[in-house]
């Protein structure tokens, strides 16, 4: 056993064991805070990073959900605008088509009242020419008493005229 104690190595662990049963816990407890210390601050850092992970999920739900209630807006927003453009379209070919007919309307109200002061007219020069020819015929060929029987024969007429026109 004598020759343990005259080995280098020996005297290195027994001074290195002394050194730190007398100095050890001195040492040891500063060094456990820094190390306790230190692993609080990564725990620290670890759960902040948990929290800001769940929170920067929770910003791209929302982000996702704000994306998605906007594109249902605007897919509302073309769909009403498509409709508004139907509508107004079909208002338009329905003002268009009843401008149309007044016109149509108006034209023909206009060639009946052309037709009608035609036909007028017409009437008023046969009457015209009827009433010149019987003026140049009747004294020629009618002598005074059947121009008087004519003339008593149209006033007992009268009545039964008036009462076909007034029928």
């Amino acid at each position: 056993m004598s020759g343990i104690f005259h080995e280098a190595g020996f005297w290195v662990a027994v001074s290195f064991v002394l050194f730190f049963v007398l100095v050890g816990k001195k040492i040891w407890g500063p060094i456990a805070t820094i190390l306790d210390s230190r692993a609080d601050r990564i725990r620290e850092e670890l759960d902040e990073a948990a929290r800001l992970r769940r929170e920067a999920e929770q910003m791209l739900e929302d982000a996702t959900r704000d994306r998605e209630q906007a594109m249902a807006e605007a897919k509302s927003y073309v769909e009403q605008a498509h409709q508004q453009a139907a509508e107004m379209a079909q208002k338009a070919r329905a003002e268009a088509e009843a401008a149309v007919q007044r016109h149509e309307q108006m034209a023909r109200d206009r060639i009946a009242a052309v037709e009608r002061a035609a036909v007028k007219e017409v009437r008023q020069l046969a009457i015209d020419v009827a009433v010149q020819a019987a003026n140049g015929v009747i004294p020629q060929t009618l002598d005074e008493q059947k121009a008087a029987g004519l003339v008593d024969q149209a006033l007992a007429g009268l009545p039964a005229a008036f009462a076909r026109k007034a029928a």
